[in-house]
């Protein structure tokens, strides 16, 4: 590699490090003080979940009303609810999380791999715990092997549904597991205490 490539590198580099560390002074300043505690922030995390749910509840109301105009209103409906509240959502799960489950590893310090490891293993189980709970699903209710009827828009919307829990539980399970901000150690100096 070149001087001028490497230059450029670590001037990339230095450019993203400034970015991220600036992006993480303003969640800390916009980040309300309600999720410095564990309860908002868990109650967040299962806002979240209920929102993955409704991908879920989408998938099962085309597949037991589809092909119908009632299908198709219904699944328009809460595909609007999850643009309408997910996104945001997702938004306040990303800044509780400080970006947890996105940045890169080496942008991470050890503690914060250490959460993010298990917020993907956890994360992991439950997905697999989800696909079996499908494969069962669509095994026992399927029974007329090539003569099925099984909507394809409840199909795609079930590949959708486990694409999106697949992507996106990582994000919920950090905020469930975020541990509280260390306190200050000057809140726990004995009163008239001195520094050795």
């Amino acid at each position: 590699m070149t001087n001028d490539a490497a230059g450029w590198l670590e001037r990339s580099r230095r450019r993203r490090a400034d970015r991220l560390a600036a992006l993480d002074e303003e969640l800390e300043r916009r980040l309300p003080a309600r999720y410095a505690r564990r309860r908002p922030r868990r109650i967040l995390a299962g806002a979240g979940a209920v929102t993955l749910g409704l991908f879920w509840v989408d998938a099962a109301v085309s597949w037991a009303l589809a092909p119908s105009d009632t299908a198709m209103i219904t699944n328009f409906v809460i595909l609007g609810v999850l643009v309408v509240v997910g996104v945001p959502l997702a938004g306040q799960l990303i800044a509780v999380t400080r970006g947890l489950t996105s940045k890169r590893e080496r942008e991470l310090d050890e503690r914060q791999l250490i959460a993010r490891l298990r917020a993907f293993a956890t994360a992991h189980r439950a997905t697999t715990a989800v696909m079996i709970a499908v494969l069962l699903v669509v095994s026992v209710a399927d029974r007329d092997g090539r003569d099925s009827q099984i909507p394809g828009a409840a199909l795609f919307l079930i590949l959708f549904a486990l694409l999106v829990t697949h992507a996106l539980l990582p994000l919920v399970v950090a905020a469930w597991q975020t541990a509280d901000p260390p306190a200050d150690e000057d809140e726990h100096e004995e009163p008239g205490a001195t520094a050795a």
